[in-house]
């Protein structure tokens, strides 16, 4: 009977240990703001390493058992910028409006953005940074398919800013408003065109809301949080002037 009981509970422990393992920690926010920017880059690279472009664009994760996309290349093996931030963008070769076609996107305007957008918190697990609590932020694709006009996290209108007395930083990511103006918006597609994703923005925390007060977006805390930008750009417009600085 000891034996029997001996197996069993050596075996709970063994289940225990084994569980552990696999378990993702709980966040901690570091107290050094830099330490959070270190696991902010490292879980970039590892998102880069893990994942590529669909044939219409989409950030799709290798799969450990599906051989169909053993010869994709990894985002990190794409051509990408760093920029200052630490904002990186890809832009996706063949995707781009050609230049009649195409037109450039100024700091102000009025954007209309199809894609997937989702907010990650980069943290420390045994060692290895990663990318955990994934967070959808916008889905134009699955889910309403229709292009979003104007989001306020790329620009928001100084009426709305004089009426609560926020500053700029309190809604706009401004790792991708800096990132976009280096894209160039189609002319005007119609909304039910299909999509050809014209690339990806990753955004660090820093270049982000940081651990600043902040707009609660679809009800959510973005502190710490880093973005993934997946999209296109289908038009803009010329922001009317009392809606600008």
């Amino acid at each position: 009977m000891k034996k029997i009981f001996l197996y069993i509970l050596a075996g709970s422990l063994c289940f225990t240990a084994c569980k552990k393992d696999d378990e993702v920690p709980t966040y901690q926010e570091p107290e050094d703001i830099n330490v959070q920017n270190t696991y902010d880059d490292q879980a970039i690279t590892k998102f880069m390493n893990e994942n590529y472009l669909d044939a219409q664009g989409n950030i799709k994760p290798f799969s450990t058992t599906d051989t169909s996309d053993d010869n994709e290349k990894k985002l990190s093996d794409l051509k990408y910028t760093k920029l200052p931030s630490g904002t990186i963008y890809i832009m996706r070769e063949g995707a781009q409006p050609a230049a009649d076609k195409g037109k450039v996107i100024a700091s102000d305007d009025i954007i209309k953005i199809m894609g997937r957008v989702y907010a990650y918190q980069a943290i420390d697990n045994n060692g290895t940074a990663l990318f955990s609590g994934k967070t959808q932020f916008l889905n134009t694709i699955d889910d309403s398919t229709i292009p979003l006009v104007d989001p306020a996290y790329y620009f928001i209108k100084k009426t709305i800013r004089d009426q609560t007395g926020k500053s700029r930083s309190y809604y706009e990511i401004s790792g991708f408003r800096e990132a976009l103006q280096q894209f160039t918006a189609f002319k005007d597609l119609p909304n039910d065109a299909p999509y050809n994703l014209q690339g990806v923005i990753i955004v660090p925390s820093r270049a982000a809301f940081a651990r600043n007060d902040h707009y609660p977006y679809l009800g959510y805390s973005y502190r710490n949080k880093s973005f993934v930008f997946n999209f296109q750009i289908y038009g803009t417009e010329v922001r009317p002037p009392a809606d600008k600085d």
